[in-house]
């Protein structure tokens, strides 16, 4: 375990409760939405052709419903996977994360200019903040703990490198 601080500096954003993650499926969504949604969970490069060829409709709806659960939030960006090769190179590590009263917002939103950011939730306990970060080497992860402990609003950071993965569910 590795643990940065830096010093308390004023920092002056409000406090953020930013969403750890997916939000689930809308209750509200019928039969073809959560098509349309399981078939861009499956591939999200799919055309608007194909995934009508697909769910047999027309092309127009499949353009209408994406619209519509892009516009109600439902949908809210689209993503590329890593195949097992690429995730399992490099080094993962939980980074727990301390912040001053009011920072939140602020650094959830540093934090989210990170590419190797691939999780953060807020979380109760210890730590103010729950990062998952993935580097290409230790170098890299030692360069980015650095890195978010320049963040104004940082108090400390406490770091655990992922050794083995025993368990993992969230892959589709």
């Amino acid at each position: 375990m590795n643990s940065r601080s830096q010093p308390p500096s004023a920092a002056n954003s409000p406090a953020s409760s930013a969403p750890a993650g997916p939000a689930p499926v809308p209750s509200s969504l019928d039969a073809l939405d959560r098509q349309l949604i399981t078939q861009l969970q499956a591939n999200a490069r799919a055309s608007t052709a194909e995934l009508a060829r697909k769910l047999s409709v027309a092309r127009t709806t499949v353009v209408a419903r994406l619209a519509r659960l892009e516009g109600n939030g439902t949908i809210v960006g689209y993503t590329a996977r890593l195949g097992a090769d690429a995730a399992d190179r490099g080094v993962q590590a939980f980074v727990g994360i301390t912040v001053q009263p009011k920072a939140g917002r602020e650094v959830v939103k540093r934090l989210s200019q990170l590419p190797e950011l691939r999780q953060l939730a807020s979380v109760s306990g210890e730590f103010d903040y729950m990062a998952l970060l993935r580097a290409e080497s230790t170098m890299r992860l030692d360069a980015l703990l650095d890195e978010i402990g320049e963040i104004d609003g940082v108090i400390k950071t406490t770091s655990s490198v992922v050794l083995a993965l025993r368990v993992d569910r969230s892959s589709g």
